[in-house]
């Protein structure tokens, strides 16, 4: 479990302008914009000789949010097959259904659900929620260390921005390459995202 974070200025997404968190105080369902949303990972290589960071291509989903009420969800699926730590061979062996790697072909999604809570001064600054990768289903919380909100793009609806941050063991859901060789199965998230309302 992460502890939770503080509201702080937008730095990384949810990011145009800026907007009252009372102007929608309806609930609103707001698109993931994928050119401008990507999970990136950092992760242990050759038990702390260096560390290799990656992202992931392709992401698509749902956050629904009524900012009066302080209430929200996360619906987000990833395509493991969009994995880019921008090495082919690397990427090929990662989705490969070697022994403890993600095995992207029997598992091709991976998705990640959670509840927006201890809101602040108008903002969420946390996601309770459950990430299912490789057949596997385990609690993983996010800490959202900036989220802001402003105008659309197009001059339609209201563009939300993030910047989450988790951890989790990889080992827990069954991808333990290279555990015995003294592999750190750690994994740090740095969630960017933007979603946009109609």
């Amino acid at each position: 479990m992460l502890k939770t974070g503080h509201f702080r200025p937008a730095v990384l997404g949810f990011a145009i302008g800026a907007l009252s968190v009372t102007a929608y105080a309806a609930p609103m369902t707001y698109t993931i914009d994928p050119a401008h949303t990507y999970p990136s990972f950092e992760v242990d290589h050759s038990g702390g000789v260096s560390v290799w960071r990656g992202k992931f291509n392709s992401t698509s989903g749902t956050i629904t949010m009524d900012k009066e009420a302080q209430t929200g969800s996360v619906n987000v699926a990833i395509d493991m097959n969009s994995i880019n730590f921008g090495h082919d061979g690397l990427n090929d062996h990662t989705k490969g259904s070697d022994p403890g790697m993600l095995n992207a072909a029997e598992f091709p999604t991976a998705t990640y659900t959670g509840t927006l809570v201890d809101w602040e001064d108008g903002a969420p600054t946390a996601v309770e929620g459950e990430l299912t990768m490789h057949g596997m289903t385990l609690p993983v919380n996010l800490e959202i260390r900036s989220f802001q909100c402003g105008p659309g793009r197009g001059g339609s609806g209201e563009v939300c921005g993030a910047d989450a941050h988790g951890e989790f063991n990889r080992a827990d859901f069954g991808v333990n390459f290279a555990e015995a060789f003294g592999f750190d199965m750690g994994v740090a998230l740095r969630i960017q995202i933007e979603a946009q309302s109609e």
